[in-house]
């Protein structure tokens, strides 16, 4: 059951996605080309899913000990400071971002859509993640 219901809301995810436009890397990119031909269209996204998300968030950030509808544990970050990692991953995620208008959980949305060319993405991303796992070290 916890595995349908993961697939169900991952698919609504994905839907989500699109509809909004968060898939589509013309669309980011002009959300991000401030000085260019700007597209405000996602800020209002972005502003509905922190809206959703910031009640659900709190409640499991005042609990001791957080767990899913399902009962398993919620692991939150327990780190409550600004480190060498954070920044150097926030600035490799915001020109990754930049420069291809894709972001992680959407770039597995386009294969979906038949852009096949995500694919170069996220083989990035993943080693990306897997350098970091493995050479990162803690700073």
């Amino acid at each position: 059951m916890k595995n349908l219901f993961a697939m169900l809301f991952g698919a609504l995810f994905s839907v989500g996605l699109m509809f909004s436009g968060m898939s589509n890397p013309k669309k980011v990119l002009d959300f991000l080309d401030i000085f260019g031909r700007w597209d405000a269209s996602l800020a209002f996204v972005m502003i509905g899913a922190i809206l959703i998300a910031f009640v659900p968030f709190q409640l499991a950030v005042r609990k001791t000990s957080p767990r899913t509808i399902f009962g398993e544990k919620i692991a939150l970050p327990t780190v409550q400071y600004i480190d060498r990692r954070l920044v150097i991953g926030a600035i490799m995620f915001g020109v990754g971002w930049g420069l291809v208008g894709i972001c992680p959980g959407p770039s597995l949305t386009l294969i979906g859509l038949g852009y096949y060319s995500a694919l170069y993405f996220i083989i990035a991303m993943l080693l990306g993640m897997f350098i970091a796992n493995r050479f990162g070290g803690r700073s």
